[in-house]
């Protein structure tokens, strides 16, 4: 297996340094290949500008025509085409990030606006009476696998059902089905560690235990089960769930994964 390891974190030492360097150790030392992102190491540069598309660039900017220019005509910036080999080279990617504010950090959110440009991870594909593009379930990345390994400061109890920060995976869901899921990744259950903050050293144990049997069994997990967007599930080109698919009750994000 091919990992790649987006890692977002400022500080080495930090917990995420420890997840990320375990996964390393853990993944080739079971004869694996793995390469790493180090997205703060590398200085990566997360706003997008005209600077990334070269001549391809338009005045005004037209960010997802000019990626896309600058993508099949090979001028997009040396950093991003790196990433986007990588991307393609790997059987898995791993991201391993703290969740501040909700959300992935800021420097993480710029690799995905920069390296997941418009036709490399989307603007792929027929669009017909019958198909609307090839995305969600489908496209360019199609037969990868990702994880989320996500720290998060507070209880888990505040990330339940019925917790006041949201339940996690809906504040992950953005990153799941419309990050990775649309260009055509399958998408595993997330790893994440609540308390991150407070965490002892036995608490440590456990969780590296944890996190090693995880990545041990990446290629048995069995996906998130989200609906593909061609397979008759919904109606095109509304791209609406179909009446009577989603099961009593549910509502909301739950409703575009099956079962």
């Amino acid at each position: 297996m091919k990992t790649l390891i987006v890692y977002a974190h400022p500080e080495p030492e930090s917990l995420n340094g420890s997840l990320k360097d375990l996964a390393v150790a853990t993944l080739e030392g079971a004869g694996h290949e793995v390469r790493v992102s180090d997205l703060y190491a590398m200085g990566w540069k997360a706003a997008v500008d005209a600077a990334d598309y070269g001549p391809d660039a338009s005045v005004p900017l037209k960010v997802a025509r000019d990626s896309g220019r600058a993508f099949d005509a090979g001028t997009l910036t040396p950093d991003v085409r790196a990433e986007q080999e990588k991307l393609l080279w790997a059987d898995t990617i791993v991201f391993q990030f703290p969740l501040w504010w909700y959300a992935m950090p800021a420097i993480l959110k710029g690799w995905v606006d920069r390296v997941f440009t418009y036709r490399f991870a989307y603007g792929v594909g027929e669009h017909s009476a019958t198909r609307y593009g090839e995305r969600y379930g489908e496209g360019t990345l199609a037969g990868r696998r990702a994880l989320l390994s996500v720290t998060v400061g507070g209880p888990e109890a505040h990330y339940a059902a019925r917790g006041i920060n949201g339940p996690i995976d809906d504040l992950l869901f953005p990153f799941h089905h419309g990050v990775l899921f649309y260009p055509g990744i399958d998408v595993l259950p997330p790893f994440v560690l609540y308390g991150a903050d407070r965490m002892t050293g036995e608490e440590y144990r456990d969780a590296a235990k944890a996190w090693e049997q995880r990545l041990l069994t990446l290629e048995s997990t069995e996906p998130i089960a989200f609906r593909r967007q061609n397979f008759g599930d919904y109606e095109i080109p509304s791209l609406n769930l179909k009446e009577g698919l989603e099961p009593a009750g549910r509502t909301g994000f739950g409703l575009h994964v099956r079962g």
